[in-house]
């Protein structure tokens, strides 16, 4: 009589009941984040087509179009060249002399501009220093725009009755070489389009270089050069540290301040952006442009 064998529990249990599948499982999983449905590109798609189609179907309007984009890229590869050339190619009239030689018409004003290029190395670094230390002391180190600046000028701008100004060397060089006077948001998106150019293609030297010939020193005086044989008797290339802080002392109004007769706020002046250059170091600060 053979015994019963055990029973194998593992063997005849129940299979386990499978799991029911999810119902359009792929229509179920989530988009990566920052990607769009399929449904909003072809929504988006359709759209342009729709604006492509209304446009070809209105030849104005296509003819239109056209010459916007055909204008954009001229005035874009036009100004790039332009800027490349300035970089090598001195710059002898700007918008803001013509805007000022036009001014003298009808009145009793000398229409006589004073204005003579120098290259860099023929400029006392005394003047260089000068003008960075009284107007953007920051320039050996950003790339075209003071933003801490900004910030407090626009903080301070809430109380004060006169604006303050943020404007860095490269933005002052970019709207008296590139773009005509008055204040607008077109002017002031070019003024950041050519700021950013003359940075990237020109290089800090070449900045600091224009803005001593080209800035406004006096009435129809531009460039340190002009301001130094008008005012002193002498040329640029031996200004003295006075000399070249009275002429930064003028920038912000050379119109209404004189560096001939200065005024007692000129000489306060004069004298704090004198200590401003020795506390910067000296000519070293600016060496290494």
């Amino acid at each position: 009589m053979n015994p019963q064998r055990p029973v194998n529990s593992f063997r005849t249990s129940p299979a386990p009941t499978p799991r029911p599948k999810a119902a359009n499982s792929s229509a179920q999983r989530t988009q990566p984040a920052g990607r769009k449905p399929a449904s909003e590109k072809k929504a988006s798609s359709g759209k342009w087509q729709q604006a492509r189609r209304f446009i070809r179907e209105r030849p104005i309007l296509e003819r239109a179009y056209w010459f916007l984009i055909k204008a954009f890229l001229w005035l874009f590869f036009g100004s790039f060249g332009y800027v490349v050339a300035l970089k090598y190619v001195p710059v002898w009239v700007t918008p803001l002399i013509v805007s000022r030689w036009m001014d003298t018409f009808g009145t009793d004003e000398s229409s006589q501009v004073y204005k003579k290029w120098r290259p860099y190395d023929m400029i006392s670094k005394e003047a260089a220093l000068a003008v960075v230390s009284s107007e953007d002391q920051a320039f050996p180190t950003h790339w075209g725009f003071d933003f801490d600046e900004i910030q407090d000028a626009i903080k301070e701008n809430q109380t004060r009755k006169r604006p303050r100004g943020a404007s860095t060397i490269s933005q002052q060089v970019a709207k008296n070489v590139f773009l005509w006077s008055g204040r607008s948001y077109l002017r002031k998106g070019l003024e950041v389009y050519f700021t950013a150019l003359i940075e990237l293609i020109w290089g800090k030297k070449r900045i600091l270089e224009v803005y001593l010939n080209v800035a406004e020193t006096g009435p129809m005086t531009f460039g340190v050069e002009a301001a130094s044989q008008r005012y002193y008797g002498h040329s640029s290339a031996t200004l003295s540290r006075d000399e070249a802080a009275r002429i930064a002392a003028v920038l912000p109004n050379p119109r209404l301040f004189s560096i001939k007769k200065p005024s007692a706020y000129i000489q306060r002046r004069t004298r704090q952006i004198a200590r401003q250059m020795r506390y910067l170091g000296g000519q070293k600060y600016i060496r290494s442009l």
